[in-house]
């Protein structure tokens, strides 16, 4: 990457403050770019689901690794629950979604609160492990809530083999006009939904998979108490990646957190953070990261920077770790800060080889937590950060009352944010759908092929607010 004027400004800069110029470019079209990483995570788009315990869940690392990214699963989810998670992440079949089941005698109450949970919004209905029926939110609608299931259920779904090519499988789904396919085994029991998109999407994305074909998740490790002990716990349950993660990364606790990690001899990468500088980069490098997280303070969640004046805007904070990286071939992930589709680009136009996101996913049907509805019928789903009063309140659970009162008086995060679902993309992979197709572009633009080339290719401008507001689109005229 170089400035449009060949010199970086004086000034650190944020994703708003920069814009790319377009180039000379070959590439015909977006579906000829390859936007898998090069950090070893086996990720085959740069996007990574932050460890965060409002975001990061079962339905988000199936889902999302299904799509070709991976997703974290938070410190301070207890070990048997993260190790009953990657078990049934690994177990997901690549091309059908879960599905929910329910027996023909749960009520519609039930199915309810269940059908929110899965972006497909339908459960299936099944006696025996076979499927008999597919009920939706639809068939519920002005219907008693202690019915049964089985009374108002569609009683012919649309069945698909569970060998169908994603191709077939649409025009099944497409000819019947249904919402969604039930996939069935040899013998007739379960495997899996599909809808339409997710027929397309099989088609365009490729999963996230390891050595064995089994989808991809990574799990973080705090740096206090017996590190190696618990990072050993969730290499022996299969992550794929193992993050040690603190806000603070350039200290002491990190480097010795680190060194018990690298004891171990993991076979997966290692990704550590939070830094913002070069000198923090290389410390966690040197201590044995193989990819090393950038940000302090951009996520929507955060408040660092307004309590604590600490943090660097992102982009230049970005690029120079990334750059530090490089120098010892290691890789970087862009942590927070990134808002729409053109962060993302930029973010690796600045080096990142993956960006990792939070809060913009917390508002999905995927992201663990109850749906809830707004007095004016909007739905949305509660947020929190992994340093508010509300993270440090679950973290500390099993102290005592003194201490977990004394650590409740500091937080750094909300603990408490409404994230609207997007009524156009409620989905965890309608959001993807929509990184994928503006970084794809900007790669056009740039005329690189590959995550890599985007960086060595990318002209970076610097503009005034007023550069940037002229970019926004307008929802009405002026």
């Amino acid at each position: 990457m170089r400035f449009l004027h060949d010199s970086a400004p004086s000034h650190d800069l944020t994703y708003d403050d920069v814009f790319m110029v377009p180039r000379h470019s070959h590439v015909a079209s977006r579906s000829d770019v390859d936007l898998s990483t090069s950090d070893g995570t086996g990720a085959t788009l740069p996007l990574v689901v932050a460890n965060m315990t409002a975001i990061a869940g079962k339905r988000m690392a199936e889902t999302v690794a299904r799509r070709g990214g991976i997703v974290v699963i938070p410190q301070d989810i207890p070990f048997a629950v993260v190790a009953q998670v990657v078990a049934d992440v690994k177990a997901a079949h690549l091309v059908f979604d879960t599905p929910i089941e329910l027996s023909p005698t749960q009520t519609v109450a039930e199915a309810l609160s269940l059908i929110p949970k899965r972006a497909h919004r339908a459960a299936v209905v099944v006696v025996d492990g076979r499927p008999v029926g597919v009920v939706s939110e639809a068939d519920c609608a002005d219907v008693d809530r202690f019915a049964q299931v089985g009374q108002v259920m569609n009683p012919r779904p649309v069945l698909i083999a569970a060998d169908s090519d994603p191709r077939d499988a649409f025009d099944a789904i497409d000819k019947a006009r249904a919402a969604v396919a039930v996939a069935v085994h040899a013998d007739g029991t379960l495997a899996g939904v599909l809808t339409r998109d997710g027929a397309l999407r099989a088609t365009l994305y490729e999963p996230a998979v390891d050595g064995s074909g089994r989808l991809c998740v990574a799990a973080a490790v705090g740096v206090n108490g017996d590190v190696a002990a618990k990072a050993a716990e969730l290499l022996d349950a299969g992550v794929d990646c193992l993050v040690v993660d603190t806000a603070h990364g350039h200290q002491e606790r990190m480097l010795d957190a680190l060194a018990a990690v690298r004891a171990l001899d993991p076979q997966v990468p290692v990704a550590a953070g939070n830094v913002v500088s070069a000198e923090g980069t290389r410390a966690l490098i040197e201590a044995g990261a193989d990819i090393v997280k950038v940000g302090v303070g951009p996520g929507a969640m955060c408040t660092t920077r307004m309590m604590t004046g600490v943090g660097r805007p992102q982009f230049s904070a970005v690029l120079e770790c990334a750059d530090a990286a490089r120098d010892l071939g290691r890789h970087v992930w862009a942590d927070g800060g990134v808002r729409h589709p053109r962060d993302v680009a930029l973010a690796l136009a600045a080096g990142a080889s993956a960006v990792m996101i939070g809060s913009w996913f917390a508002g999905t049907h995927e992201s663990p937590g109850d749906l809830v509805v707004d007095s004016t019928g909007r739905a949305y789903k509660v947020s929190f950060g992994m340093a508010s009063a509300r993270a440090v309140a679950n973290r500390t659970a099993g102290e005592s009352a003194y201490e977990r009162a004394r650590k409740g008086l500091y937080e750094e995060g909300i603990s408490s944010s409404r994230m609207y679902l997007d009524p156009a993309r409620p989905g965890v992979e309608d959001l993807i759908d929509e990184i994928c197709a503006g970084v794809r572009s900007a790669c056009t633009y740039a005329g690189a092929t590959t995550v890599a080339e985007l960086h060595e290719r990318a002209v970076v401008g610097v503009q005034s607010a007023a550069g940037f507001h002229e970019g926004r689109p307008l929802a009405q005229s002026w």
